[in-house]
């Protein structure tokens, strides 16, 4: 299912209006991060008109913003978003014409859950999670790499701290956007403010932010300002295919820690970034079986001890909690901050 929210557009823009003295996102960047290039993760969900260069088409307007629920799928097979409009990965497993898709429910990026049972359906092991010894040429992962649609923007910090993001106004949020609460924007809002509430895991800090330049707080407090931030790099959409390792697997960043943020469904740019001192981070360059060339993003846990026993990866990988290094793709609209 897709579906647009007309009225927050409506409502996004007369805030942008009344607040036009807030700098764009990206001045704050540049502030801060003078030598740090900003990924195209980050610039593909600034406003047109705070673009520096034209890439992928933002899509505000023509029917409103789209949360990210994506039409039903039409193929056979088992099939793993990279990107793509969900802010996450989405599994996709069924034959043709009996789509199982992952939309509404908990992020695989977040640990505390178990598995839901539409997520283990048919047993999609097909390089959402897989095991760090793997991550080197010539393996081959079975992948759908998406250009990224989600129409989320960033909004300013002074807009979006003026907007309500707790469970206990919920309410207040959805009379604001004109959002029914029982309508399935509600749920997937609902489910995305609860996820940010949660604790951290132990060895975890974690923060849902909802503007680009908390992000950049949150990362720098944690890491410093000689850092980079980095995202897997998708030219063009391709169908459910084969992909191989391509030589050249590089480790990012010169520490063992990094901050991951994971774009969620909502209807402007909110990111759940979590630091850990137990990551690494690879470039991976990936070869499609069409040919198609993918500068994809690798992160792996070194830690997963304090993970769910239940979590989709070790359902998956049938591995034990804390036993061996757990690795995922980073999806196309995903970011992670590692020092330099």
């Amino acid at each position: 299912m897709e579906f647009y929210l007309f009225p927050i557009i409506t409502f996004l823009m007369h805030v942008l209006v009344a607040t036009n003295a807030a700098l764009p996102p990206q001045l704050y960047w540049k502030s801060m991060l003078p030598t740090t290039p900003m990924p195209k993760a980050i610039t593909n969900l600034l406003l047109p008109d705070w673009k520096e260069e034209k890439a992928t088409s933002v899509g505000v307007g023509k029917g409103g913003v789209n949360v990210g629920v994506e039409k039903g799928y039409e193929g056979g097979g088992t099939d793993v978003n990279v990107g793509g409009g969900n802010g996450g990965v989405s599994v996709r497993a069924g034959h043709k014409g009996k789509p199982v898709h992952v939309g509404v429910g908990y992020s695989p990026f977040n640990y505390i859950y178990a598995a839901t049972e539409t997520q283990l359906h048919d047993n999609p092991n097909v390089a959402l999670f897989f095991l760090e010894k793997d991550l080197h040429h010539g393996t081959k992962y079975n992948l759908h790499f998406t250009e990224i649609s989600n129409a989320a923007t960033f909004l300013p910090r002074s807009v979006s701290d003026s907007i309500p993001f707790s469970s206990n106004k919920v309410d207040n949020i959805f009379n604001k956007f004109s959002v029914n609460p029982e309508s399935e924007e509600a749920e997937i809002m609902k489910n995305t403010i609860s996820e940010c509430e949660e604790p951290a895991i132990r060895g975890e800090e974690k923060l849902c932010v909802t503007s680009l330049e908390s992000m950049v707080d949150f990362s720098t407090s944690k890491l410093g300002n000689n850092v980079e931030a980095v995202s897997t790099e998708v030219n063009k959409e391709t169908e459910l295919q084969q992909y191989s390792i391509a030589k050249g697997v590089k480790k990012i960043g010169g520490e063992d820690k990094g901050v991951v943020c994971h774009k969620q469904n909502y209807p402007y740019a909110v990111f759940y970034c979590h630091k850990t001192d137990t990551t690494r981070a690879y470039s991976v360059p990936m070869e499609g079986a069409d040919g198609s060339r993918i500068k994809a993003v690798a992160v792996c846990h070194t830690d997963t001890s304090q993970w769910n026993p239940k979590h989709l990866a070790f359902q998956v990988l049938k591995v034990q909690p804390g036993t061996v290094p757990v690795c995922h793709f980073l999806p196309q609209d995903h970011v992670v901050w590692v020092t330099k």
